[in-house]
């Protein structure tokens, strides 16, 4: 054990036990005014593949499942920043790691069973990780994050409560990972092909139905783990894709709550006038930025000239004023701060190849590129610009189409159904197109994931060997300021190659009714925040 992780330890049990004793107040009705009973409903803006977190990349498929499942720790639900600081134990009563920081030990919850009643062991967690890490005969029809766990060696059980994950090498922040919305523990007996239709988990809420194109519903689980906890009897998604309609469900009282992070600045305008009542919070969207991505494998893209022209002729501040009426920031790779743990300030940013905002200088010298490659006024390059059919992904396509004119890039629309837009994209079978990617709360493994040679969420290719040492490097650093500085060269790295040119950082709104209580919208993570098992109606 290092030196330290002991009170550490201690703190973390301390905590748990300060939960655990809430928690019973609570349920016993002494401490508080949370009243049980209700139904929450909320809408979703698109209709998943399937219920299955482990096989899926979107937050239409995580945030619905999330109080499925349960994690081996998890990021605190009522702390807005997400951070090492934040997570507290869920399945696992703790941790500990060894003296070398290649080894981390969960002790594990004894008493807690699945949805079907049977028992939960450190089996399940080995069970778990076999399939993430493509171990065992059972396979995941998609892996979007195998990459996350490319250090982890093995894990190991110590009877039926207790696992030690088994680094290759040191990852200080290797437990932001397992605490990620998208790390929930599966149970051993039941295939992957069940549970991307009826999964079973040991969360506050058992899954009920999922009728594409129409609703999601989960329903209170009675046994669950935590005395007292859940406060709802259930919640239903109604799938809604239009945005106006969206907005119309919730003024009329048809929905309790938005989805997060859904409704645009001009939408917010619309809730307030109508619903006075209305609490709602603009937030950063989870940290989820929009950014340019090419097909650098194949003509046109394959000339690094030719990317660079394109990156050029970005307008950020454009996109930010027509899009969110100046409620959005210009980052990098990493959200920009503060509440962007590890983004680069603005006047180190503005210094980034592409980034100068002198937009005018920046299209000069992208039509001085595009000239000497043969194209102009005269000879302009037609290419389809891919995207996924939702409007935050559709909408400021259109701007990008706007502004490639300016560099003699004529831009086609193309619109991709949710069930096709990223096994298409990971084929790559688009020419250039407007995506959108998480980007914390941590380095780790967003960076990897992303740009690491091979990685699973690699959408593009990229591939810098020099780039992947600084990734591996800036994983291992365990003081807070070298590593940001390994970051920050990593994104001037990211820059120069114009790999995935970063456009802006949305900020949206998310609304919910007066009486829907306990609810708390995370800053710098769009994933993490969707438990919602002490959410309830005062009502």
């Amino acid at each position: 054990m290092k030196r330290g992780e002991k009170k550490l330890g201690f703190s973390l049990r301390a905590a748990a036990a300060a939960v655990a004793l809430l928690i019973a107040i609570s349920g016993s009705g002494t401490g508080f005014a949370q009243k049980r009973g209700g139904i929450l409903k909320m809408y979703s803006p698109d209709s998943p593949p399937t219920m299955s977190i482990l096989e899926e990349a979107t937050l239409t498929s995580q945030a619905p499942m999330m109080g499925v499942f349960n994690n081996l720790v998890m990021f605190d639900q009522h702390v807005k920043q997400d951070s090492l600081k934040s997570i507290v134990p869920d399945l696992a009563t703790g941790w500990n790691w060894n003296e070398d920081g290649t080894e981390v030990t969960f002790p594990l919850r004894q008493g807690v069973r699945w949805h079907d009643g049977k028992p939960f062991t450190a089996a399940d967690v080995v069970c778990t990780w076999d399939l993430l890490m493509e171990k065992s005969q059972e396979k995941l029809r998609f892996n979007p994050r195998k990459s996350f766990y490319k250090n982890l060696d093995q894990v190991t059980v110590n009877g039926d409560y207790e696992v030690t994950f088994h680094l290759k090498r040191p990852q200080p922040a290797f437990v932001m990972l397992l605490a990620s919305g998208f790390s929930a523990i599966y149970p051993c007996d039941v295939p992957p092909a069940q549970m991307r239709q009826h999964p079973i988990g040991t969360g506050p809420f058992k899954f009920v139905e999922f009728k594409p194109n129409e609703d999601i519903k989960v329903a209170r689980n009675p046994d669950y783990w935590k005395p007292g906890l859940p406060y709802l009897d259930g919640i239903e998604y109604k799938i809604i894709r239009n945005p106006a309609t969206a907005v119309l469900a919730f003024v009329s009282g048809q929905v309790d709550m938005t989805f997060p992070f859904n409704l645009t600045i001009p939408l917010l305008k619309d809730v307030r006038n109508q619903v006075p009542q209305a609490i709602c919070e603009v937030t950063p969207s989870g940290g989820v930025n929009r950014h340019v991505l090419v097909n650098r494998t194949a003509p046109p893209f394959d000339n690094r000239d030719l990317r660079r022209a394109m990156a050029l002729s970005i307008d950020r501040k454009a996109f930010i004023d027509i899009l969110t009426e100046g409620q959005g920031e210009i980052g990098g790779v990493l959200q920009p701060p503060p509440e962007g743990l590890w983004g680069m300030p603005p006047d180190l940013l503005k210094t980034l190849s592409g980034y100068d905002p002198d937009v005018w200088k920046n299209r000069t010298e992208a039509r001085q590129i595009m000239e000497k490659l043969g194209y102009g006024p005269n000879h302009r390059l037609p290419i389809k610009v891919s995207t996924r059919d939702l409007p935050v992904y559709r909408d400021p396509a259109v701007i990008l189409i706007d502004q490639l004119k300016q560099v003699y890039i004529d831009g086609e629309l193309e619109m991709i159904d949710l069930a096709r837009y990223f096994p298409k994209i990971m084929r790559k079978e688009f020419t250039a197109g407007l995506n959108l990617q998480t980007s914390g709360p941590d380095p780790d493994p967003i960076l990897d994931l992303f740009y690491g040679c091979g990685s699973s969420l690699n959408w593009d290719g990229y591939c810098n060997p020099e780039v992947d040492k600084l990734i591996a490097q800036q994983s291992q650093e365990a003081d807070e300021a070298r590593r940001k500085q390994l970051v920050w060269k990593i994104e001037r790295e990211l820059a120069e190659d114009v790999a995935r040119p970063i456009i802006f950082y949305e900020r949206a709104a998310t609304c919910w009714q007066p009486y829907v209580k306990g609810q708390t919208m995370m800053v710098n993570s769009i994933f993490n925040g969707n438990r919602r098992e002490d959410v309830w109606l005062d009502k």
